[in-house]
């Protein structure tokens, strides 16, 4: 089978608008939010003065920072990640102002939820494939899965669901009540990691990714297979 190529700058370009948009969606439909998403949100919550966008990426570069930490070393890919981050969380203020002019209804919420989730199994497989810094999000479970000597899709559920435990601990502790939590966020947790693990191996086999810009280095190519 013939396969095609894509730069990896234009696969990054996508993950930041469909991967935000994502997250949006399916905080829009009230079955809860994605589980990594979800911490976040809760802190959005508690402290409405800044915008669940902001957020995100304070939430990032502390994902960040604990990355640095167990791999004992400064990386530049690590800041290009935050910078990235920077970039998804203003992309989800952006989605957010226009999703709010949606209608809701039980039908449509199914139909956001669905679009949500099945947008943001693409979208990390997508950025787990582009051979560039990506999203802390989706850096922190694939450079864990490395230290670790684990298989991504039981690293991503583990850390689904610690973000899951984080989330509800804070919502009912502080804020009495469930926010954005649902069974639509349970759900996510257990099957997150195994549906990014389709979407990577229906990529292998039919797209490859290069570097316009920058060659990879020897450590970045071997990811290609994670």
């Amino acid at each position: 089978m013939n396969k095609k190529y894509l730069p990896g700058e234009l696969a990054l370009c996508v993950v930041l608008i469909i991967n935000s948009l994502g997250v949006c969606l399916m905080a829009k439909s009230g079955f809860g939010i994605s589980t990594i998403s979800s911490v976040p949100f809760v802190f959005n919550k508690v402290f409405p003065s800044l915008s669940f966008g902001t957020w995100n990426y304070i939430f990032q570069t502390l994902l960040v920072l604990s990355l640095m930490i167990l791999k004992k070393a400064f990386c530049f890919e690590y800041i290009f990640s935050f910078v990235v981050g920077i970039g998804f969380g203003k992309m989800i203020d952006v989605h957010d102002a226009w999703l709010a002019f949606l209608p809701n209804t039980m039908a449509l919420n199914v139909l956001y939820f669905a679009l949500g989730f099945l947008i943001i199994g693409f979208g990390i497989a997508l950025a787990n494939r582009c051979m560039l810094p990506i999203i802390p999000t989706d850096t922190f479970p694939r450079d864990m899965s490395e230290i670790l000597n684990k298989p991504y899709k039981y690293v991503k559920t583990t850390f689904d669901l610690c973000c899951l435990t984080t989330t509800l601990v804070l919502s009912i502790g502080i804020l009495h009540g469930l926010h954005g939590v649902g069974v639509g966020t349970v759900l996510c947790a257990f099957i997150t990691g195994k549906t990014v693990s389709m979407f990577q191996k229906m990529l292998d086999a039919h797209v490859v990714f290069y570097r316009a810009l920058i060659r990879p280095t020897k450590s970045e190519t071997s990811r290609h297979t994670v």
